[in-house]
């Protein structure tokens, strides 16, 4: 009886140091509150880096100016934002960033990108004889976008002992898919500093 007082005292003992050496605790926070942790890449730089380079594009007075010139409402199309940098980063995240302030801007109006057009093209086949005549959708009706917007993001790393300095490029261009014409170009440069403490003995 002794000895099962004795295991059962050392098991509750085991769970306790076990418990209380590896819990963890998760505090929620505002989603739009900056907390940088790594120093890298993260969804704050990719939602205030969209939010200020799609207000730059659409205020620029060459842009108001061709938008009154048209006289119609410009359709955009996101097309590749590729990702030349050391870490990898979310592209798609950044990507529907831009679209949520394209949309939020009421300037522009813009269309589905290329991968998501063949989703849409196979839904609308799956409509043809299966979908009422009076609901299905024609092939050959869509939107042509006027405008792409594309870009990629860059980085530089220096480093030395335990501290870096990572510096963020981001360069978009808003091109005329008609003439080709660069209708506007515009980057937004991040650098952050990140400093490893020393470990005392």
């Amino acid at each position: 009886m002794r000895k099962l007082l004795t295991i059962l005292a050392l098991g509750c003992s085991l769970c306790m140091v076990a418990c209380s050496s590896g819990g963890k605790s998760v505090t929620r926070i505002d989603e739009k509150s900056t907390t940088d942790l790594s120093g890298k890449w993260n969804d704050t730089d990719s939602r205030l880096v969209a939010d200020e380079m799609i207000t730059s594009c659409l205020s620029s007075a060459r842009i108001e100016k061709m938008i009154g010139e048209m006289g119609k409402t410009p359709t955009v199309v996101i097309g590749k934002v590729r990702n030349k940098s050391h870490e990898h980063i979310s592209v798609e995240t950044f990507v529907k960033d831009m679209e949520r302030a394209l949309l939020n801007s009421g300037a522009v109006d813009f269309v589905a990108n290329s991968s998501e057009r063949a989703e849409l093209r196979e839904e609308v086949m799956d409509q043809r004889g299966n979908a009422t005549e009076e609901t299905a959708k024609a092939l050959g009706m869509e939107s042509g976008a006027d405008w792409m917007l594309t870009g990629t993001i860059n980085t530089i790393v220096d480093q030395e002992g335990g501290q870096s300095v990572i510096f963020y490029q981001v360069d978009l261009e808003l091109t005329d898919l008609q003439s080709h014409k660069k209708l506007w170009m515009g980057d937004k440069k991040i650098k952050k500093f990140i400093s490893k403490d020393s470990v005392k003995l």
